[in-house]
């Protein structure tokens, strides 16, 4: 049960804190008020889009937050969402909606869109000025039924839905094996090539880097030879002023003059070292040039296989590791097709077996959806008799598709008569607005009490009605009202003198901005109201006498009621 509706800076809210409680309650007001703004602050709060125009100017945002009691049963559902109560089961939503970007938390906890959806799906249930229209919709009386029908059909339908998804991956697995002889026998022929292609090239890992390395070193062996020549011609000790030669000349000089001090001692030491360091450097200039004995039939080779090594990653991939890979999966594909007629055989048979698995499903979905028809059948007609309809006939027609879907083969749709002697047709084709309007809410109020969903919101679903009929929807609304909490916003003095709560939604303006608020009603508050809704030119004592005596009756109506 929604126990509190808070609201800020929203269009022309800049402030409205609401307390709700069990049973009718009716919101009224002037057109124009600010109706339709408290309906859309409850819609932004059940995760709806909301734009950055309805952040009131002046402020950089907008807040809305619910308050709910809940059930045991739903406070069990609600854990599923990682959502859990705090004391005596209340739950709080909260909404923010600033420049650019939205926050929603429930409990203080931040939670995403989807989420929240799914919560308030379960704390609330909305049905708008428009909604009736979704009758028109023949699409939608399966949905209706099926919600009707609930635990019934649940497990049924969940069964079909997943059958059903195999049922699909296999038709498409069909379809990919839907070529021709001629097709299949150019594929095989292609995917050999080139699997024979990269066999025949006997790659090994990382041979590319290597290979490209060698040709590397091979394409610049003259250069390399070249200045290495250089450089060990200027550290020869064979060649007279070479940096061999001017050292070894320097150890036969420190050589003969060793003892004559301790320091000289460590200089010959140091020598030594650049001595043989420089032996060394020579010797290994000396061999790798020895090595490096050009020919050109070994280049052409390396040249050559870095050339085939390049064509293959060209066409298969850029590593010699993507290469072979490629050449794995085409050989999955070769005998994938070698092997198309008994794997086509298999998913033919596979698709059959499950044809017929979800046929036997479907006929019992099927049986289980005319057998609660007929049980809804019953309550809308007893239900459009509550609401005025004198002489009507309603019956919910279901017929088979050519083809079965996720929800079955069934195809539902409602078939209604208004008037005496005439037989039912479709109801999209013979119901006017305001019948569309009270056929939703027969149908509503039937759902509601297959349902845990404790708050109902109507939006003007007393559109196109008056009179008797009006008065005949008050009354249903009351008989919803004492299971669930009913929240109303109408114009119609017969609902508003049924409510046993009346707001009044109002709208003022000064020089500076216009601001929507909201009020709880006393008695005599509302009676005066009635006045207006009335169309009174202003509180007269007739007019205050007759809303007066709505009021009672109402009161009477309800007290007999229940």
């Amino acid at each position: 049960m929604l126990l509190n509706l808070h609201v800020k800076n929203l269009a022309l809210i800049e402030e409205v804190d609401v307390d709700f409680e069990k049973g009718l309650i009716v919101l009224t007001g002037e057109t124009g008020a600010g109706k339709s703004l408290i309906l859309g602050s409850v819609n932004i709060a059940l995760g709806n889009k909301a734009s950055k125009d309805m952040i009131r100017k002046g402020t950089d945002y907008s807040l809305v937050e619910l308050t709910f009691s809940v059930s045991e049963t739903c406070a069990k559902q609600l854990k599923k969402y990682d959502i859990y109560m705090e004391e005596d089961n209340i739950i709080t939503v909260t909404r923010k909606i600033s420049e650019g970007r939205s926050i929603s938390k429930i409990n203080g906890e931040t939670v995403n869109i989807k989420t929240l959806k799914n919560v308030m799906s379960l704390l609330i249930d909305i049905h708008g000025q428009h909604d009736h229209q979704s009758l028109l919709y023949t699409k939608n009386h399966l949905d209706i039924l099926d919600k009707f029908a609930k635990d019934s059909i649940l497990e049924l339908k969940e069964k079909i839905k997943e059958e059903y998804s195999k049922y699909t991956k296999l038709i498409k697995k069909l379809e990919e094996f839907n070529i021709d002889e001629g097709q299949k026998a150019r594929e095989i022929e292609f995917a050999e090539y080139e699997v024979n292609e990269i066999e025949s090239a006997n790659l090994k890992p990382e041979e590319d880097v290597q290979v490209e390395e060698e040709f590397k070193k091979l394409s610049n062996s003259k250069e390399i030879v070249s200045a290495l020549s250089e450089i060990y011609n200027a550290l020869s000790y064979e060649t007279a002023g070479g940096l061999g030669d001017i050292i070894n000349k320097a150890v036969m000089d420190i050589n003969s003059i060793k003892g004559m001090d301790e320091k000289i001692s460590q200089f010959q030491t140091e020598l030594y070292d650049i001595d043989n360091l420089c032996r060394e450097l020579t010797s290994q200039i000396y061999d790798y040039n020895s090595g490096m004995d050009f020919n050109p039939e070994y280049v052409r080779e390396v040249e050559e296989r870095l050339d085939v090594i390049n064509h293959l990653k060209l066409k298969y991939g850029n590593s010699i590791e993507e290469i072979l890979r490629y050449k794995e999966e085409k050989e999955e594909y070769l005998e994938k097709l070698n092997n198309m007629t008994d794997e086509m055989e298999s998913v033919k048979n596979q698709i059959s077996e499950l044809e017929g698995t979800l046929n036997n499903l479907c006929t019992k979905l099927s049986e289980q959806r005319k057998k609660a028809a007929k049980e809804l059948e019953v309550l809308v007609k007893q239900a459009l008799v509550d609401l005025n309809f004198i002489a009507v006939e309603f019956e919910i027609q279901i017929t088979r598709k050519e083809s079965i879907g996720e929800n079955g083969f069934d195809n539902v749709e409602f078939m209604i008569s208004t008037n005496p002697g005439e037989s039912v047709k479709p109801l999209v084709k013979v119901a006017s607005g305001g019948e569309l309007s009270r056929i939703m809410l027969a149908i509503k109020s039937i759902l509601a009490t297959e349902d845990d969903i404790d708050t109902l919101i109507f939006d003007e679903i007393d559109t196109g009605i008056s009179g008797q009929t009006a008065m005949k929807v008050a009354e249903k609304m009351a008989k919803i009202s004492r299971n669930h909490q009913v929240i109303c916003i109408s114009h119609l003095s017969q609902i508003a003198a049924m409510a046993d709560s009346h707001y009044l939604i109002k709208k003022t303006a000064d020089e500076n901005s216009t601001t929507t608020s909201i009020k709880k009603l006393t008695r005599q508050q509302s009676i005066e109201e009635l006045v207006r809704i009335n169309g009174g030119s202003g509180i007269t004592e007739a007019g205050l006498i007759h809303a007066t005596e709505m009021k009672d009756m109402a009161d009477r109506t309800k007290s007999n009621l229940f």
